[in-house]
């Protein structure tokens, strides 16, 4: 009933303009509602804020959110207006709320966003403390929502002098809460980040739904990075991004685990969704579903060189930095057009969450199901599933799958010996690492326990790859395959140090020499 009485002061408030001292107070009386200086509602415009987009507002905005904090909690109110800011503290009991017609812009200065003490929990991105537009550590009960718009500047944020990487050279984020509970964003847009858009490290019970992510602005924009997190739930939303899109990371010892996708549209030049590339504390019990994975809408080339404009990857999990991701569930997906629908990745890059860590042992990756996909229009880098010489992804399970690629190839695109596929130990995980493989449909290598069911495959032009070559595979279970047309090859797969297979030949495929054992 608060939450109620709450969301009615905020449409009086906004008619009456704060102004009708005996209209408001009427409805006060009569519905229960507190004033805007009360515990329960502040307007930043009663704390100086101006909404004019040239007016540095930080110092205004802090005031009306410590005002709200030292009595208790409540919502800091954002009327439409653009509200040029620096660093914004969050603090517990916080809800910022964004009405329509609502920016929070960031400053392009950097003196108005101060490197942040070092929190305790430690993370590979953080060499030192972090920058970010909004930021908040070990809070609980904080939350964005509205109608409204955050926009980071990206174009305007550069690098700091003295500080190097990607991650380390002070641009900021538009969001990051670093080991905070209760976390609810809802219906806002988030733009132009400097670097990652929203980043939540070491955070337990986060709720996004219904937020609509455009992020073409600077290196590394990726979309939203679960970082770490347990009990997560993302949905009913659309994410547009120059660099990853929806990404599950463990850039330190927390893993990220019990976590829900569902029913979002997802654009990315890079990787649309993606459990890595760092790995430490590992990924349990990640359900996805219901989504659509397609080309962005941006007109401008990716930030990245290289980087294929209808993008990378549409699903990509990967264990590289030690580290252990099982119970992963992913169905009723749709792909247009991504260069390699799946990359499935155990490497041994090793990299260490800090300095003073232990160097990551081996991961393991063990238990995915990918059912109900399909995946048209791609690309000729092939889906691959991999490990590398001394272990094994184990028990993986794909069904009802349609995958069309374009093909299209002669013999110098392409690997043409599966022995010259290098085993990459070491590399970033990502298809570019070896291009279009000696496969048109899968590449498999040093994987046990692979079922394969109800698959339709084919190439819109020719393509002269053996469809599925798998390497050092064991029990490994192919059938009901359908075969659409377009493959000039006369096998359909070859194996090789393999044992306990059971492949069919595929329902109209017409090739000599269907199957390739050594």
């Amino acid at each position: 009933m608060t939450n109620l009485l709450n969301n009615i002061c905020i449409r009086v408030f906004k008619v009456c303009n704060w102004k009708s001292s005996f209209g408001v107070c009427f409805l006060i009386i009569v519905f229960g509602c507190s004033s805007p200086k009360t515990k329960h509602l502040y307007n930043v415009l009663d704390y100086g804020a101006i909404g004019d987009s040239q007016t540095l507002n930080t110092s205004n905005i802090q005031a009306a959110i410590d005002a709200c904090s030292n009595n208790g909690g409540g919502t800091v109110y954002f009327p439409s207006g653009t509200y040029l800011s620096g660093t914004i503290q969050l603090k517990d009991n916080i809800h910022l709320y964004l009405d329509a017609g609502t920016t929070i812009l960031a400053s392009k200065e950097h003196k108005d966003f101060p490197r942040q003490k070092q929190p305790r929990y430690r993370s590979q991105k953080d060499s030192g403390g972090w920058f970010s537009l909004i930021y908040g550590v070990g809070l609980t009960n904080i939350s964005i929502t509205g109608q409204g718009t955050i926009d980071g500047n990206g174009v305007e944020q550069k690098p700091r002098l003295g500080l190097l990487g990607n991650d380390r050279d002070g641009r900021p984020r538009n969001l990051l809460f670093i080991s905070c509970k209760k976390i609810k964003i809802e219906g806002i847009t988030m733009r132009n980040s400097g670097i990652w858009n929203q980043h939540y490290l070491n955070c337990e019970d986060v709720f996004v739904n219904n937020i609509n992510v455009y992020n073409h602005s600077n290196r590394n924009n990726d979309a939203i990075d679960i970082d770490g997190c347990r009990r997560v739930t993302i949905s009913n939303s659309i994410f547009d991004s120059d660099d990853d899109g929806i990404t599950l990371k463990s850039t330190g010892t927390a893993p990220t685990e019990d976590v829900a996708i569902t029913n979002c549209v997802i654009s990315s030049y890079c990787n649309a969704i993606k459990a890595g590339t760092e790995s430490t504390g590992g990924f349990k019990n990640i359900a996805i579903s219901n989504c659509i994975i397609k080309p962005s809408r941006s007109k401008t080339p990716p930030i990245f060189d290289g980087v294929p404009k209808r993008g990378i990857t549409g699903i990509s999990l990967e264990i590289v930095d030690g580290g252990t991701m099982e119970s992963i569930a992913i169905n009723n997906i749709t792909i247009e057009g991504t260069q390699c629908p799946l990359y499935i990745r155990l490497g041994n890059r090793g990299r260490k969450h800090s300095n003073e860590a232990p160097e990551p042992q081996m991961g393991v990756m063990k238990n995915i199901t990918i059912s109900n996909l399909i995946a048209y229009e791609t690309g000729n880098f092939s889906n691959s599933i991999t490990s590398i010489p001394g272990s094994y992804i184990e028990n993986v399970s794909l069904h009802n799958i349609q995958i069309f690629n374009k093909g299209g190839l002669v013999e110098k695109d392409f690997i043409i010996d599966y022995a010259q596929v290098k085993e990459e130990e070491k590399s970033y995980p990502q298809p570019t690492v070896w291009g279009n493989l000696p496969s048109s449909l899968f590449f498999v290598r040093h994987v046990k326990n692979l079922v394969v069911s109800n698959l339709t495959f084919g190439s819109e032009n020719p393509d002269p790859r053996i469809p599925f070559v798998g390497i050092d595979v064991h029990n490994v279970s192919i059938g009901n395959f359908f075969y659409t047309g377009g493959s000039t090859s006369e096998t359909f797969a070859l194996l090789r140090k393999q044992s306990a297979y059971s492949i069919d030949r595929p329902m109209n495929w017409e090739g000599k020499y269907w199957l390739d054992i050594k």
